[in-house]
Parts: structure tokens; sequence; C-alpha cells
């Protein structure tokens, strides 16, 4: 079945690609909004009115509003943004009960836990009132939430059911019957006091995540667990308390005296972006996804490439700092992934970049300016700055020394109906070398596909070009750049070039950088069954540096050699099939001859773990094989200063 054509209300899809279809566009919207609003928006762009961070707040939530009903009317997605609105909302009534029954009454009452009926007795009365009650729903939780609802909205009436379904709630939290009846509810996820002399707790554990392979290994929080965060919030905005997006100050009103530092030493900044974090959670609580992501992109129009598991320095300043802070990383992403659930979400994303109402500069895309920027790096930094210069009506060349894969050329003349026609798995992924460290530097926990979406709204804009495989410094120097013409050049191209290590022997036979394995890993395909890549690794091994890169390293390594193994094993029995182990071994010198000996044997009990787990309709557990073969052991600096052989002839190490 085709994707419907889109109809954009007197508008063409080449047309918004444009700086004059988007001013058209712009002064539509304005044409509709209420006269008032526009006049202060207006007011606003052309910074004639001084407004107070409140008063800026209010004007920009009211505005957001206005643009959503905007882009429901120009997309006629209004069928499905009724649906999505209802499936967010739908996940309220469990915030309350939660915030209502379990921690405002049930969390104060657990040492009565004792006094109070069975959790079996108390069960079968939920039970019976849950028969009774008018709205029904298979979700248990959510029933329960609505009944709960029920019992507030009039106390005087359920004064006794309010005790009882409190005197539940303990016991759900106390008992063991309870414990394994409410497990993975949101409403029963309380909140943490945080210990930061024990900030990480270490417990030896039989039952972990198996990882098998490099898809996603992460798939964020659902639905629900993200609109308890959203309604965890306090929504500081209104009152200008909010350090999250500000950073959390010495004394409130006086930015002068600067920043507070947490028990850790750390000044608490606040989103480097400063993006209204409060609104956003206020729009996205009653199910406003788009005007939520409207408010994002004011700041962050490059959000793809932020939220879960890159930034968490808005968490750091937020105002719980003696409990769990509201996980806003998380909650940026469900918006944006919101939004791209719906049918002409990447385009309404899109349209965002090169035009949002909201924003006080760069609300639209200026025409070009007869200025030419290149731009060397394609990371976060150069594409980041390559989106704002486009906007400024610069024209940009960004180069990069990885071999960047061009898009196919339907995403970038054709609209896209849904998003989810684009992703694809992370272990199947073609690497296509834009975005730099985002894109060979960060494993699995980060779901890569985000990046197309960046690189989509690049090359749609007309004054913007790239070219991968052309290296800084070699293939193309400043000088040259300015020769041909260019008024302006970037360096983004990262924190340093690849080093050697200043010790003898680092570049010996089993020995590899840990940034240097992860883009051989990442860049060569090499985890891919078809991969003819070379990158080859030995247990037991070991990881000197305990930071992010060695982390990632240890963990990329351990998945990669179930991985290598299989394929060597698999290629082996097809070439004995034409020659003989034998001849094979002949070809070879003696240390490649024990290495194909030892992935045969590995290969093979990887190929009997996997019959294992399917017989027994388990999971692989491949943690046990590494452990057996030696493992991956990380070493930090303190270890190794601590260690004789560091203290004493650190250089034959």
């Amino acid at each position: 079945m085709s994707d419907p054509a889109l109809n954009l209300n007197g508008f063409t899809f080449a047309e918004l690609l444009t700086s004059e279809g988007l001013e058209r566009l712009d002064q539509t919207f304005l044409d509709g909004i209420h006269p008032n609003l526009c006049k202060r928006l207006l007011a606003y762009r052309n910074e004639t009115s001084l407004l107070t961070p409140i008063e800026q707040s209010d004007l920009l939530i009211e505005a957001a509003k206005a643009l959503e009903i905007f882009l429901i009317q120009l997309f006629h997605i209004e069928e499905a943004i009724s649906f999505a609105e209802a499936k967010t909302l739908s996940n309220n009534p469990v915030s309350a009960f939660k915030k209502f029954f379990v921690l405002r009454r049930a969390k104060k009452n657990l040492l009565k836990a004792d006094e109070l009926p069975s959790f079996a007795e108390l069960n079968n009365w939920l039970d019976a009132e849950l028969e009774n009650a008018p709205l029904k729903t298979k979700d248990r939780e959510l029933a329960i939430a609505l009944l709960a609802n029920q019992y507030i909205h009039q106390p005087e009436k359920f004064e006794n059911e309010i005790e009882q379904l409190t005197h539940w709630c303990v016991r759900a939290l106390t008992s063991s019957d309870g414990k394994k009846a409410v497990n993975n509810w949101v409403s029963f996820k309380l909140p943490a006091r945080i210990d930061y002399d024990n900030l990480i707790d270490c417990e030896k554990i039989s039952d972990f995540r198996l990882r098998d392979g490099f898809t996603l290994t992460d798939e964020r929080m659902n639905a629900r667990a993200v609109q308890d965060e959203v309604n965890y919030c306090i929504y500081c905005h209104d009152h200008d308390g909010d350090f999250c997006s500000k950073g959390f100050p010495v004394k409130k009103n006086q930015p002068e005296l600067g920043f507070k530092k947490n028990p850790l030493d750390l000044l608490m900044t606040g989103c480097p972006l400063e993006e209204k974090i409060s609104e956003m959670n206020f729009l996205k609580r009653d199910g406003r996804t788009l005007a939520a992501l409207a408010m994002v992109m004011v700041d962050n129009p490059m959000c793809p490439a932020t939220g879960h598991r890159i930034c968490n320095d808005c968490m750091k300043a937020c105002i719980y700092q003696k409990q769990d802070p509201v996980n806003i990383p998380e909650i940026e992403t469900r918006v944006l992934t919101d939004v791209l659930d719906l049918p002409w979400g990447v385009e309404i994303y899109d349209l965002l970049t090169r035009w949002n109402p909201l924003r006080q500069k760069q609300w639209v895309m200026k025409p070009y300016n007869n200025l030419k920027v290149m731009i060397a790096g394609m990371g976060p930094a150069g594409f980041t700055l390559a989106h704002h210069l486009l906007l400024e009506g610069f024209a940009v060349v960004g180069f990069d020394g990885l071999k960047i894969e061009p898009l196919p050329d339907k995403y970038i003349n054709q609209p896209i109906y849904q998003f989810k026609e684009m992703i694809e798995s992370l272990d199947e992924r073609l690497i296509s070398g834009f975005g730099g460290v985002a894109e060979y530097g960060i494993t699995v926990r980060w779901d890569k596909n985000f990046l197309k979406l960046i690189y989509i709204s690049l090359m749609r804009k007309p004054y913007f070009q790239v070219f991968g495989s052309t290296r800084f410094g070699g293939t193309i120097t400043v000088h040259d750049a300015f020769e041909m013409g260019f008024d302006h050049f970037v360096v983004a191209v990262g924190a340093g070039l690849p080093k050697a290590l200043n010790i003898p022997g680092s570049l010996a036979p089993g020995m590899r950088q840990a940034n240097d394995f992860l883009m051989a890993l990442q860049l060569g395909n090499a985890a891919k069954k078809n991969s003819l890549s070379a990158l080859q690794i030995r247990l037991p091994g070991v990881v000197i540096g305990g930071g992010l890169t060695g982390v990632d390293t240890a963990t990329e390594a351990q998945a990669y050699y179930i991985t290598q193994v299989e394929k060597i094993l698999a290629r082996h029995e097809a070439l004995v099939k034409t020659s003989s182990h034998e001849a094979i071994l002949n070809e070879l010198d003696p240390a490649s001859k024990e290495a194909l000996e030892e992935c045969l044997v590995h290969g093979k009990a990887v190929r009997d773990e996997r019959l294992r787990a399917k017989r027994h309709h388990e999971k692989p557990d491949f943690i046990k094989l590494i452990r057996a073969w030696g493992g991956i052991t990380i070493v930090y600096r303190r270890t190794m200063q601590e260690s004789p052989a560091y203290t004493h002839n650190h250089e034959e190490l």
C-alpha cells in the first residue's frame, strides 16, 4: 500500500524548503492566531518589549498551543493527534494515584503494616471494588488508578474506601505477595534518596540483562514511565525556579554569585542550551506533544542528537537535590519519538528546524546572503554549526575524514510519511559516517537512527553540501578553502588526532588503542555477518582506563568476540568443503594458526550455547563463556599506580 499524498493546506512540500515559502507560512500562522497573541509575539521577536522570565514562559506556552493547532491543520492529522493525546493522558491517573495514595499516604504508614489485614484480604476487597467500578480496563494498574481517581473526587463519600486502598498500598510496598503483584508498576517505583557517598550500589547478582549482538541495548522508558516523570516535575517556570534549565544558583535572583556545587564538587550549571524544560513538561503533561516539541526546539533544534544517554546536566541541577531528579532526557526523547510516530512526524520535525515561530531569533530560515563557509568535521559540533549558519542564510560545505554514505534521494526529495520506514536494526544498519563521534564513538545504548533526521534536515536545505573521505590538513587545508572562495573556515574535528602511546610496545600485535578499536568496530562494520573486516581480538583482554571510552571498549569487545568466533567458524566450515583443515593451516603463520584453532573451539561453544538456550526458551548466556575464556579486565589508573610493576618499572607495562 502506497503512502498517502502530503496535503499542506495551500503549500507544497518543495515550497516549504525555501526561505520564501517559509516566510509565507510564518505570515499565515500569524494571521490565524489571536491578534493580541500576534502582537505580543512580534514584540518579543523585535525585542520591543522587555519580558520577565515568567512572562516569556507564559507567552511561549500560549504560542506553542496555537502552533500545535496550526500544525495539526497543516498536516491534516486531527485523528492521529487525538489518539496520541488520549494515550498520553490515559497515563496521568496512574501518576495521580501514585502521588495521592502511594507517596502521600501509604509511604507514611509503612511502620503500621503489621497491624493491617493481609495483602490477600485487601486484594480480595479491591477485586470486588474493581468489579463494580464504572470504568474498566484489563490494565490492572490503570484500573486501580481510575478507581482511586473516583475516590479522590468524592472524599466524603468514599472515606472508608480511601482508607482501605491506602492499606492495600502499604501491604503492596511491604509484603512479599504485594511486591510481586506490583512488580514493575510505575506507581510503586518510589524516588530514592540520593547518597552521594554511595551513588552506585554494588551487589553481586545472578539475574542481569544478557546481551547478544549489536542491536539497541536500551529501549528507553515506556510511555507510562515517562508520563510519571512528567508529573513528578514541579514546573518551576511559573516562579523562575527552573534551575534544570538555567543552573542552580548560589542565591536566587543574584546570578553574579554563580552556581552551587553538589557534594561531588560539580557545578550545577543546568542545561548547556538553557532548553525550556519546565515548559516542555507542562505541555507534555496535558498531552500537547507537538507544542512540547516546538518548545524543545526553541533552544535545541538538534534534539535527535541529545536526550537519552547523551547528556544529563539538567538532572544534576534539578530542584530535587536530596532524592532522584526528574529524568528529563527520557522526557525529551519521548516528546520527539511521540511526534515521529505520527503520520508525517519526520516532516513536522524537519519543518520546525527551518521554521519555529516560538524562537526569538532564527524563527525562519533566511535567504542566501552570498557568504560561504567551509566546516571541517561533521560531528555534533560541525552539523550543529552548519544548521545555524544555514538558517542565517550562509552557504555551507561540510567535509569529514570518514567516508560519508549518501542518503537515498527519496528521503531528500520526497516527504516521509512514517519514521518507522527509516528505522534499521543497529546490528544491520549501514554505517553512514555522518555524525562523527555520534556515529562511531557511541555504542548501542543510543539509537543512531536519530542521526538520519539531522542528516536529512541539512541535506534538504538548498545551500548545503557534504563530502566524506576528505582529510583536513591533507586533502583540504585552510589555505585551499580561501583559494576556493570561501569567506570563513571552521575547524570542528574534535578533541585531537589519534596518537600512539608513548610507551614501548604500544603498537605490538595484540595492542590497540581504545578509540581506534571502537572506530574499527563501528566504521568497519566488523560486527556484521557479511563484513570482511580484519578486526581481530583475543581473550583474555585488558583495558587500561576506566572512563567512558574504556568502559565502552570493554562492553563492545565482549559482544564482538562472540560475533567474531561465530563468523570465523562459519567461514572455516565453508572453506573445508572445498579444501581441508590442514591445507588452511598450512597457509598461516604460527600465531595465526593458534588464533584460528582457539576461535574454532570457542565458536563451537557459542553454537552449543545457542542451541541450549533455544531448547530451554532462554536467551543465550555468553557471559559465562567469556569468563571461562579469561574475560575482559578493566585496569584503572589508581590501580596501576598502586601496583609494584607500575611504580618500579612502569615502562614494561
